[in-house]
């Protein structure tokens, strides 16, 4: 895929696939997250991939995942990262809590992260355990802006009337589909995260997506 030699996939999304490849001109391994062919027709799609190379390029900081490259193949828009080997969050909670050390540790560095994200006017809104990604040597990173917003643009970047993000993790007000969001909506995701790392679930349960967001917005914290 241009000059990256692909090794194997390492995930598949909504809205993209992320592969192990390498890059002969630095002799790495790199992650390169690439736009279906299949989605090439949906506008949207081209959109939302776009923003989100542009935003992560635009926010440097040590706790969010570095981008390399950006470009196009055949037709086809990708992006180049640092390669996380360290697996994800996601991963460390499929075995149980984690101690109260060790998600203060994950906690304090991910929250800088989108510190220096919301002081650039960024919101992240999909918060979870599979978008905070960990190095060889465990530390935790942050990852996947493709719905991040600008806190100051009036226009949107998702179709209207469509509520995006996870439900486990979602604000009350990302739930109910407000356009007038900010950074609270992420902090809000953070505590939800930092909830299913000591406890081990997720703060509110139900059989249907739906039934979650309608949980975050009435039930009691």
């Amino acid at each position: 895929f241009g000059r990256y030699e692909i090794k194997s996939e390492l995930g598949r999304g909504g809205m993209a696939t992320v592969f192990h490849a390498y890059d002969p001109r630095f002799e790495r391994d790199v992650a390169i997250k690439v736009l279906p062919r299949e989605f090439l027709h949906d506008a949207q799609f081209r959109v939302r991939f776009d923003r989100e190379a542009k935003t992560i390029a635009l926010l440097e900081h040590p706790a969010i995942v570095p981008v390399y490259d950006f470009g196009e193949e055949a037709g086809q828009p990708y992006y180049v990262m640092r390669l996380m080997s360290g697996g994800s969050l996601a991963d460390v909670l499929q075995k149980g809590p984690v101690s109260p050390r060790e998600a203060a540790r994950i906690l304090s560095r991910i929250a800088d992260g989108l510190d220096e994200a919301h002081s650039h006017g960024f919101i992240h809104r999909d918060l979870k355990p599979g978008n905070i990604l960990f190095d060889t040597r465990n530390t935790p990173y942050l990852s996947d802006f493709g719905i991040a917003k600008l806190v100051q643009t009036s226009t949107p970047i998702t179709a209207s009337n469509v509520v995006i993000g996870t439900p486990a993790y979602m604000s009350p007000e990302q739930g109910r589909g407000e356009r007038d969001m900010d950074g609270r909506s992420d902090v809000y995701a953070l505590g939800a995260l930092l909830f299913q790392m000591l406890s081990g679930r997720v703060p509110y349960e139900s059989e249907t997506p739906t039934g979650q967001i309608i949980k975050h917005i009435t039930e009691p914290i």
